[in-house]
């Protein structure tokens, strides 16, 4: 990385919101990602960040970790140097990665696509469904969580910060009565 690259990054992080900050980082890193991304908390791109491709519209929350190289293979160096396993990463556009969502190399996650917290995606997840567990697979279409969603949960219009603390406590207190 040239110093002119480090002046830019450092630039770029600096004018970036906190909410920006791990977007710039990623990019810095060779991250490819669309438009309107949301990156939050601690998440990890792993040793060829370079690999991953994030479409438009995504929000990957804290403690995901996207892995693009299988490190098993190392026992089998001895027998095989420098024997080395990679793959691509690729997240569609629309897309929701759940809290300590482990992504592996190889996976496609398809456009509107919804990853549970804590899941480890080993497979393609198709376009349109909700995708969970250890390994993920998919639980319910994107079509049935929004009915099952617009069921339980309520609409909040943006306000204040007061403003929507209060929308939010009444409309819990609601729905447990």
């Amino acid at each position: 990385m040239n110093i002119l690259n480090k002046v830019v990054f450092k630039l770029c992080l600096r004018m970036a919101s906190d909410h920006q900050k791990a977007y710039v980082y990623a990019r810095y890193l060779g991250v490819k990602i669309g438009t309107n991304a949301r990156i939050t908390g601690n998440v990890t791109f792993g040793s060829e960040p370079y690999l991953i491709e994030i479409g438009n519209n995504v929000t990957i929350t804290q403690e995901v970790k996207f892995n693009t190289h299988d490190g098993g293979v190392g026992v089998l160096r001895q027998k095989h140097p420098g024997l080395n396993v990679f793959g691509k990463i690729r997240i569609g556009s629309n897309v929701f990665i759940g809290a300590a969502a482990q992504i592996m190399l190889g996976v496609t996650v398809g456009n509107n696509v919804v990853i549970g917290a804590g899941s480890i995606v080993t497979k393609d997840i198709p376009d349109n469904v909700v995708a969970a567990g250890i390994p993920a697979r998919v639980v319910k279409t994107i079509d049935e969580y929004e009915k099952q969603s617009l069921e339980r949960g309520v609409l909040i219009s943006a306000g204040s910060e007061a403003e929507r603390r209060n929308a939010v406590e009444r409309a819990v207190r609601e729905k447990r009565a």
